[in-house]
């Protein structure tokens, strides 16, 4: 089993959410994060000062999958969904998962993460 995790542009949410879905990739958990990285923010003016915003709005998906298959399915819906082709795009991350269990259920490993019927 793997997971995804992908910090995109806020902009990117409902692309990325689309390209998921149309992927057949449920169970997906999206959180607002704050982050930086090569932009390292911008300069706004507030009450006349200027100020230093390093950290940005970002989105968060978390993905669990079964197997690689679709842990590169779902690699590939993100990246060509979040492209813009500007720095602060994102990244997207691939971990294993040792364990995973349903509470409702009790299942473990594979029945946990199916849709629940």
């Amino acid at each position: 089993m793997y997971k995804i995790e992908a910090i995109v542009r806020e902009e990117a949410l409902e692309d990325v959410k689309d390209a998921l879905i149309a992927a057949d990739i449920r169970g997906i958990t999206v959180s607002q994060v704050m982050g930086c990285g090569t932009q390292m923010g911008y300069t706004q003016l507030v009450r006349g000062n200027k100020v230093s915003m390093t950290m940005l709005p970002k989105i968060k998906f978390e993905i669990v999958v079964s197997d690689e298959t679709w842990a590169n399915r779902a690699v590939e819906a993100i990246r060509q969904a979040a492209y813009s082709g500007n720095p602060g795009d994102g990244k997207i991350f691939v971990l294993d998962v040792a364990r995973a269990v349903r509470i409702r259920t009790g299942e473990e490993g594979r029945e946990a993460i199916a849709p629940a019927q």
